[in-house]
């Protein structure tokens, strides 16, 4: 559930401040990766985060560290501790601190119960303390786990209470958050796009922009995917001066922008398929599904993605999709001749609009001197024609995977702004 109808009328907090939680991150047993992502999607909507601070499962630091956090912040994002074993305390240090009872939620019992019985399988007493809340909170639904969040409202600050576990915290923040905080923030008179750009290093992307002039109302946030551009502008008009802003920067590098704000590759190319009627398949070697698994993580995405065959071994490709073991015995599997006959190989045999593939050297092993590692070709089949690119990676496997499937759906992408506006084209 969103937070509709909580807003108030008055002062908007702007300054945040998050609190991570838990013995395991201060030993660095498990890496934070929360306070990274909730300091970007704050950013996103015009909240800056102006300090992140670790601290133990003991109480009285952790009240101590909400303390704090309030004599700088009206903003405070805590996770971690609200899970119903022994060390999570993070429920008794709120209760401490503000004087609150713990009490019994009936509606988040019901939902427990509902939610284990539709699974069969049988709850247990620890599970059930999930529903034992500080009283007088909001409480934040949990769709993907059982610990519940929390937001303290007190008129001048908030509090967040959230769950540690990185997916858990992360749709809270997406459900109930960000839309609070992105109401908070229209009245603070800062407004920003984000415009995401791949196939283009950061230091190019600078020469193009810096014709525009003074470039201090744009940030560059370089990621494994590409480099997304940070607009900001402060006053009056502000959305109407953003707006020009993005008009220019996509004159100048207008090829290179996949999307704004939160969007990913894979919701843009599947956005774009849907929009077209068309269906893609893919045959995938180096990346090992990758491809697939992005395409497929887009809620819907069965309505433009038919099948992906991972074809990893030589045999595989002469046997899955018809590779001509002639093309391997001359060109070798890493090459666009093997590239583009995958690719027209899954069209085919899945009976699609687009067939795309990927075959490469993710590394570290696999090389050759003609052949490096990260070298990568990305093949594209349509009726109408077979094309391919080739790209070059570093040495990294994960990363090089990462970055070839990014470039296999930009492929994608391009192609269908390009020439491919529907069915009719191919």
């Amino acid at each position: 559930m969103g937070p509709k109808g909580v807003i108030k009328e008055r002062q908007v907090p702007m300054r945040a401040e998050v609190l991570i939680i838990g013995n395991e991150i201060l030993a660095c047993d498990v890496l934070d990766t929360n306070s990274v992502l909730i300091r970007r999607r704050l950013s996103e909507i015009g909240v800056e985060v102006e300090q992140v601070t670790t601290v133990g499962d003991e109480e009285e630091r952790i009240c101590r560290a909400i303390e704090d956090a309030f004599e700088r912040a009206g903003v405070v994002i805590a996770t971690g501790g609200l899970g119903p074993t022994h060390d999570d305390v993070t429920k008794r240090a709120f209760t401490r601190l503000f004087g609150r009872r713990i009490v019994l939620d009936q509606e988040i019992l019901k939902d427990l119960k509902t939610r284990f019985e539709r699974r069969g399988a049988r709850i247990s007493e620890v599970i059930l303390e999930q529903a034992k809340v500080p009283e007088g909170l909001r409480i934040i639904k949990n769709r993907v786990g059982t610990a519940p969040g929390f937001h303290l409202d007190d008129g001048d600050r908030h509090l967040f209470l959230l769950p540690g576990v990185p997916h858990e915290m992360e749709a809270m923040l997406a459900d109930y958050v960000l839309p609070l905080l992105g109401q908070l923030a229209e009245g603070s008179g800062i407004h920003r796009l984000t415009l995401r750009t791949t196939g283009i290093p950061e230091s190019e992307l600078f020469s193009r922009l810096k014709a525009l002039g003074d470039l201090d109302y744009l940030g560059f946030l370089p990621t494994q995917y590409g480099v997304d551009i940070r607009i900001t502008v402060k006053g009056e008009k502000g959305e109407e001066k953003v707006q020009a802003i993005a008009e220019a920067i996509r004159q100048r590098v207008g090829e290179f922008v996949y999307g704004t704000d939160g969007e990913t590759m894979e919701e843009v190319v599947g956005s774009a398929l849907l929009a077209r009627g068309l269906k893609i398949a893919v045959a995938e070697s180096c990346t090992g599904g990758l491809i697939a698994n992005r395409l497929t993580n887009v809620p819907g995405s069965s309505a433009y993605f038919e099948r992906a065959v991972v074809a990893y071994s030589n045999e595989s490709k002469i046997q899955l999709l018809k590779v001509p073991k002639r093309l391997i015995d001359i060109h070798g599997a890493v090459s666009p001749e093997v590239a583009e006959a995958m690719a027209s190989g899954i069209r085919e045999i899945a009976g699609v609009d687009i067939g795309l593939s990927a075959t490469g050297i993710a590394g570290p092993t696999g090389a050759t001197p003609k052949k490096p590692v990260g070298l990568v070709y990305i093949g594209l089949s349509t009726v109408e024609k077979t094309v391919s690119e080739r790209f070059q990676f570093g040495e990294e496997r994960l990363i090089n995977k990462e970055r070839m499937a990014q470039v296999a759906l930009d492929m994608v992408r391009r192609a269908l702004d390009t020439h491919i506006h529907s069915r009719g084209d191919l």
